[in-house]
């Protein structure tokens, strides 16, 4: 009758220790299972982020199309209407001088140049 309650005992303690080695396997399995999980969610966020930066990247580095620039208002001004004189000219060389030297205003530069050309 011992016999047969050590065997008892013997199956008995088997099984304890085979459901507990189950259990502990379970539970490695499962946590394994959500890492990857989480894993393969991050690493699809990472590709997403950089998808968009490198579509940031692309559009900055197309060129934008852009209007030509407006002629510089002076350049209207600087060119010689039809009908001066030589002297008119000089007259003009000479406010340009004393403007750029600072003893002209601007005002004054620009009501002497309009008594010149006749505006």
């Amino acid at each position: 009758m011992m016999r047969r309650r050590m065997r008892r005992r013997a199956i008995v303690g088997t099984a304890v220790v085979g459901g507990t080695a189950y259990a502990a396997g379970h539970h490695s399995a499962t946590k394994s299972a959500e890492q990857q999980q989480t894993d393969a969610q991050q690493n699809a966020q990472i590709a997403d982020v950089q998808d968009q930066q490198a579509a940031q990247q692309q559009q900055a580095a197309q060129p934008v199309s852009q209007q030509p620039a407006p002629p510089p208002p002076q350049a209207a001004a600087t060119a010689a209407p039809t009908g001066l004189t030589d002297e008119s000219i000089a007259q003009l060389k000479q406010l340009g001088q004393l403007h750029e030297s600072g003893i002209l205003t601007d005002a004054e530069f620009e009501a002497s140049k309009q008594k010149i050309l006749g505006i």
